[in-house]
């Protein structure tokens, strides 16, 4: 993949680093993939599984619609997705801590997806033309509606492993735990809202030209 951060040689360097991170975050859910498959554990084949798929997005952008992604949001969606598989192997039962973690670093991605589509939305058309209140309420919202969504995973996960037997895909701790969850969902929203947004500025400009291509074709 072309290096698409840093023109000056200190930057390639960093960039090229940031891109050997992110392999070895891919090299090490492969393990956890294999070892899924040994054991033949099912529900840390799928959480490790899906991660490390969700880790080929650069990649399957650059190769779709030639998009490059800056190696920092890369890393940043290697992180949530080693995060989350390392968790099914023990961290998310053993360290009360570990899912609040998780659910944050995960919160900020969904946050810049939700960020991506306003901003798209805004720059497709001169008729559009929304505040950055707009956009701060209405990444906080997209997250927590999300967040709700996934919540309801979980319980549906449980019901479906209660009725079918073996262990759920997603676990649920209660009531309490959703509240946490919903609360460090916002978190990460804020966080992305307030300071983060410029990441996903790449990816908004790449909706705003499949809206504007869609447009053309219809």
């Amino acid at each position: 993949m072309t290096v698409a951060d840093g023109g000056t040689s200190e930057g390639a360097v960093s960039s090229r680093r940031g891109w050997q991170f992110v392999h070895g975050i891919q090299l090490l859910l492969g393990l956890i993939v294999g070892y899924a498959v040994v054991t033949v554990n099912l529900t840390l084949l799928i959480n490790a599984g899906i991660p490390l798929v969700i880790t080929t997005l650069p990649w399957v952008l650059d190769r779709l619609y030639g998009h490059q992604m800056g190696v920092g949001l890369a890393a940043w969606i290697s992180i949530a997705s080693v995060l989350h598989a390392v968790g099914a192997l023990g961290p998310y039962t053993m360290f009360g801590w570990y899912d609040s973690v998780t659910h944050t670093v995960s919160a900020t991605l969904v946050a810049g997806a939700g960020y991506a589509i306003v901003d798209a939305i805004d720059r497709s058309s001169e008729a559009v033309d929304l505040p950055g209140e707009f956009r701060f309420v209405f990444i906080l919202v997209f997250v927590l509606a999300f967040g709700v969504l996934w919540e309801i995973a979980e319980f549906a996960s449980a019901g479906f492993a209660s009725l079918l037997g073996g262990e759920p895909v997603l676990a649920q701790y209660g009531t309490d735990d959703i509240v946490f969850d919903l609360i460090y969902n916002a978190v990460g929203a804020v966080l992305v809202a307030l300071w983060a947004t410029g990441y996903f500025d790449g990816v908004a400009g790449l909706l705003d030209r499949r809206i504007e291509e869609g447009d053309d074709t219809s």
